[in-house]
This record gives structure tokens, sequence and C-alpha cells, in this order.
């Protein structure tokens, strides 16, 4: 049996029956409400933790290893990602023992490119290389029929896409069309295939800040699980807000319940807002204290962040030579 037909069974079996839009439905409102005065406290629990400076240097490497490097303006060029593959690849030029990051991140029609860049770095981020994802599903709006959302992911991922980032139709999920996303959902994984039977790992943007609720994110969440993701991710960085710590803690809850229910591991990704390594540290800590410290691992938590890695490396050189560096000694992209 495939994982496709194993998660397929999981979800039948969670659900109680077939993943139609009455099952969906009363199973979503049937979750019990999330308590957002409770959810919060908790967040700025987690977030007042300290670390001391030997936790510190592993803490800000591990930031560093879990980055999904990106760029996705509509001005991005074949030079602009060479180059961000470049910095992925040697984040710090002057300092050989500083890790790459997990991923680059871009549009579809320039994965080759940062393929082409990354050459032999290219591979697994869990054994120290570099995954290329790209965003598709008409990114970042999800305004496009199946057919075209469906054509974009298969150009990605046969352009050499390790991940594809998809976006959730919000529309439809707050119009109480839950079963209309789930087969979507269904679908984009189908296309995520390669000929040669391997796949692309599938992120899942849940766009939270058209949310509106923390229920609606937790049942964007499961559904986003029932249906196949890899990852939950919070956002696409282009909606403000984007990735907050009390939304992340909400869905790494949700992914713990499902490991406990089916004991299956799935990923989060927040993505936007997270500017600075002492907001990174707060995701870390919340990490390990909620879904455990297995998940602090490139194959299970993200970050989505195009300026983050900028910072973390100037409180890296601070530790390592004693003194703060300007922003003039590390490379912009």
């Amino acid at each position: 049996m495939t994982t496709r037909e194993l998660r397929r069974r999981s979800a039948v079996d969670v659900l109680g029956g077939a993943p139609d839009n009455t099952t969906l439905r009363r199973f979503l409102h049937g979750l019990p409400g999330v308590d957002a005065v409770g959810l919060e406290q908790r967040a700025a629990a987690l977030g007042t933790r300290s670390i001391k400076t030997t936790s510190k240097a592993w803490a800000l490497d591990r930031i560093i290893g879990l980055i999904d490097l990106t760029t996705l303006e509509g001005a991005d060029t074949p030079g602009k990602v060479r180059s961000l593959a470049a910095k992925a690849a040697h984040p710090d030029a002057g300092d050989p023992s500083c890790p790459p990051v997990a991923a680059v991140c871009v549009y579809g029609d320039m994965v080759r490119y940062a393929l082409d860049a990354l050459g032999d770095r290219h591979g697994d981020p869990d054994e120290g290389r570099i995954s290329v994802a790209a965003v598709a599903t008409a990114f970042p709006s999800g305004r496009a029929s199946l057919e075209v959302k469906l054509a974009d992911t298969r150009d990605a991922v046969e352009a050499g896409a390790d991940e594809i980032d998809m976006v959730i139709d919000r529309g439809a999920f707050l119009s109480g069309r839950y079963s209309q996303v789930f087969d979507q959902i269904v679908q984009v994984k189908q296309a995520c295939v390669r000929s040669d039977g391997s796949r692309a790992a599938l992120k899942v943007i849940l766009e939270t800040g058209e949310l509106n609720t923390y229920d609606n994110v937790k049942r964007a969440s499961w559904l986003a699980i029932l249906a196949g993701g890899d990852f939950i991710k919070t956002s696409t960085g282009k909606v403000a807000p984007a990735a907050t710590l009390p939304v992340t803690l909400l869905m790494l809850e949700v992914v713990r319940d499902w490991h406990r229910l089916t004991g299956e591991r799935i990923g989060v990704k927040p993505a936007g807002g997270i500017r600075t390594s002492k907001d990174a540290v707060k995701y870390l800590v919340t990490v390990a204290e909620t879904a455990g410290e297995e998940w602090l691992r490139p194959h299970l938590f993200r970050f989505g962040a195009s300026s983050l890695l900028g910072d973390v490396l100037l409180q890296r050189q601070k530790l390592t030579t004693g003194r703060y560096s300007g922003p003039d000694y590390i490379t912009l992209d």
C-alpha cells in the first residue's frame, strides 16, 4: 500500500467515513473550540524563555539549517536566483563552519536556475544539502481553475522541484466547501508524483491572516493534513498578518495530536514576518515544548524567510568574535 493510500485510509478512519462535505463539516466543526486567551498566554510564556551562550550557538546554527531562503518577486531574475542559491550554500563566506540553509524557495520558472547554481550541494537537507522548493497553484491568491493549478504544479515538479508550496482556496474554505479544498489538495499531491514514481513533498499554505479566527486555523490545519499535506504552512508572506507565534503554536498542537492519533509526523512552516534571531528562537522553543525536539529537523520544521538569515549571521558573528558586525559584513543575497 502506498503512502497516499495509507493517508487516505487514515483520513477515512479519523473521519468515520468518506471525506465528502457532510463528513468533513461534521468532523471539523466537532473539534473543540480554541481558547484564544489561553493560546496567546501560552505563546507569550514560551516567548520569554531565555537561552544561554552555549545553547544560543546551537540555536543559531539550527535556525540557519531550518530556513527556506526565499525570493518571490515579480522582478526575480536568473541572476538573482543564482546569487540566492550561492548564499544558501555558503551563508557566511568568511566562515566555512556556517551550515547551509534547508532550501531555496522560488517561483516554478526559476527552479532550473536554482538547481544549476546548487550543483552537488543540491539534495536532502537532513543530510546537510539543500532542497529546491517552488510555489505553485496560482500563488499567492490561489485564484485559478484546478486545471491551471495542476499544470502549475506539474511544471515545477518536472523542472526538478523537491518541494511544492501550494495555496488553498480560502474562498472555498470560508464558504464551507470543505470537500472542494480537500479534493484540490489530494489532486495537487498526485501532481507532485514524477514519472519515475518519486515525488515532491507538499506544503499546504493556509494563509492564516485571511482565516479570521483561531478555530478556522485549526480546522484548516486538520483539513490539510487529512488531505495528504506533508507540511502545513502559515502564510504566503504576501498577506498581513503572516506568521505569528500563537498561530504557529496552534498548528503545532494539531500536528502533535495527529501524531498521537496516527503515529505520522507532519511538518510545520511559519512564513513571513520572522526577521530576527530573537524571534526565531521563540519558535524553536515553541516547537520543542509542543511537538517535541524531534520536530527540530528540516523534514518537520522550516522558517519561510528572506531577511531572517542576515540577522542570524550577525548574531553568530557576535558570538564568535565578541563584537557586533554591521550589515556591510554579510552579503545581501
